[in-house]
């Protein structure tokens, strides 16, 4: 079991005067090689942390001991205290790759596995490696899960909820008889339930890795991919260099609509998307002068570069950024206005790795903060109060209230990797985000709806620190009383089951006498 502690924090500044504070910290301690792969902000504004780890206690069935990695699990709350903890584990490796919150409040994660049928997995193995799925609901117990794959080797890489509550699953494939390259990109369309709706393979000749997937609007997918391939197979695009950014629309019924490439001579690689008002963003790491379509440079290693296009995949800008040696981008957020037609800001995170020498903040994670326009704003090293000797992030979340998730892995020496978890309020940014009073979402809702209070906290300058004290009433159209919930959350969970379908007031009441109403439907 990991241990959790809480530290104070000290951010070096390299670059602007953005006030920052320390919300929390924690250090999650471990005995074995642990690999962290994303943060999620839950619908309740809780936190979940998800990767693999050695569990070094860990007993097999047939009292053998038992080293694979296991998924690994850690629900964190608003204050950063430990909610539960969960392993999930095959008789082998099995890595977490991604999770995506549900719309019933759960989670569905996805990874890959090289387990067959025993201990905590349900199915066979269908040959090689497969995706390991599996549906959890908020307390991380788990409600379906499924094994998906063929004689070839399939690896997870991203998951998202659709429109109609089904799922797209992004991965990779190799040695298939359905590829086109060494490495092909492999799309399940799932409905609610985890039943398989449709595949589809994606790839040129050559190397094709998805990175990531967001959903888009109109109940598809954009996904990012690193192409080293040209045109041919699937693939109608050429490629400018050795490594390109590869982005594919998917329609919502699995179709392509469009593809675009963006690279120069050099290697590109992509790593994350985000949405904006006009589009999306693309960024990555590019070690190519200006030439193909790049029309920015590179100033050492390899540098960060950001491409802004619009729903056609059509550029409308692109800007580049430089840390030394090479800067790995690992997590992007986009500040949007409250009615998300307009983008007001855009937060990067990442860790620069040394190359040829060693710099004061490499293996440090790093934020940079861009205006809409892609105009660096601000940018600085996180190092904490104890900083190890290698520390790399893997995630970063920008939430609804202007504060700031940091989660990456902290070690002195190769095999000891803790997973380190920084949560920072951001005056600059608090002031960008345009609150409500209050929130309700989803609204519409089914069964459980969540109501967020936008009032500041007593005692605090950013509002971040929890500290109030909330009454939360529902009423009919009639003026009855239905509900009443004291809360010192930011973020409440409300059970609309009893209701019946109809229109109703809620109404909240701080310590402070401040009031305010929102109306909730009832599906």
């Amino acid at each position: 079991m990991k241990k959790l502690y809480m530290s104070a924090l000290f951010l070096c500044i390299s670059l602007g005067v953005s006030a920052q504070e320390l919300i929390w910290q924690k250090d999650l301690k471990s005995s074995t090689q642990d690999f962290l792969s994303q943060i999620t902000t839950t619908i309740a504004g809780q936190y979940l942390i998800t990767g693999s780890s050695i569990q070094s206690n860990k007993i097999s069935s047939d009292n053998k001991q038992n080293s694979g990695y296991d998924y690994h699990l850690i629900k964190l709350n608003q204050m950063g205290e430990q909610v539960w903890e969960k392993y999930f584990s095959g008789k082998n490796h099995d890595m977490l790759s991604a999770t995506v919150n549900t719309q019933e409040g759960g989670f569905l994660i996805a990874g890959t596995s090289y387990s067959g049928k025993g201990l905590d997995k349900k199915e066979e193995s269908k040959g090689g490696s497969d995706l390991w799925l599996i549906c959890l609901n908020e307390f991380g117990n788990e409600l379906w899960q499924k094994t998906i794959g063929s004689a070839a080797d399939e690896e997870a890489r991203a998951v998202i909820q659709t429109t109609d509550f089904g799922f797209y699953v992004a991965g990779n494939i190799q040695n298939s008889e359905k590829g086109y390259g060494s490495k092909d990109v492999l799309i399940i369309r799932l409905d609610k339930n985890g039943k398989e709706i449709s595949q589809l393979v994606l790839g040129g000749k050559g190397l094709d890795e998805v990175e990531k997937m967001i959903p888009t609007i109109d109940g598809g997918a954009l996904l990012g991919i690193y192409s080293r391939s040209n045109a041919g197979g699937s693939k109608k695009t050429e490629n400018y260099g050795e490594g390109d950014f590869y982005l594919v629309k998917l329609s919502k019924d699995n179709k392509v609509e469009w593809e675009k490439s963006f690279g120069g001579k050099g290697d590109d690689h992509l790593r994350t998307l985000a949405m904006t008002s006009t589009g999306y963003l693309i960024g990555g790491e590019s070690r190519s002068e200006r030439s193909g379509n790049k029309t920015v440079g590179i100033e050492e290693g390899s540098d960060l570069w950001l491409i802004s296009v619009n729903t056609k995949g059509e550029e409308i800008w692109q800007k580049s950024y430089n840390f030394k040696n090479r800067d790995v981008l690992m997590g992007m957020s986009v500040v949007h206005a409250s009615d998300d037609r307009s983008t007001k800001g855009i937060l990067l995170g990442g860790y620069t790795q040394a190359e040829g020498r060693i710099e004061t903040d490499d293996e440090k994670f790093w934020m940079l903060y861009l205006d809409q326009n892609g105009n660096e704003q601000w940018r600085k090293h996180v190092k904490g109060e104890s900083a190890k000797r290698e520390e790399r992030l893997s995630d970063i979340k920008l939430n609804r209230d202007g504060s700031i998730i940091l989660a990456g892995t902290s070690a002195e020496e190769l095999g000891k990797e803790n997973w380190k978890i920084v949560k920072l309020g951001d005056k600059q940014i608090d002031q960008l985000i345009e609150k409500q009073d209050i929130k309700i979402y989803p609204n519409p809702v089914s069964d459980y709806a969540y109501v967020e209070i936008g009032f500041p906290s007593t005692g605090s300058g950013t509002g971040h620190s929890n500290v109030f004290e909330a009454e939360i009433t529902v009423y009919d159209m009639g003026g009855r009383q239905l509900q009443s919930i004291k809360t010192k959350n930011k973020v409440t969970k409300l059970n609309t089951q009893p209701l019946i379908q109809g229109a109703y007031l809620v109404s909240i009441k701080t310590d402070t006498n401040k009031t305010a109403s929102a109306k909730l439907i009832k599906k």
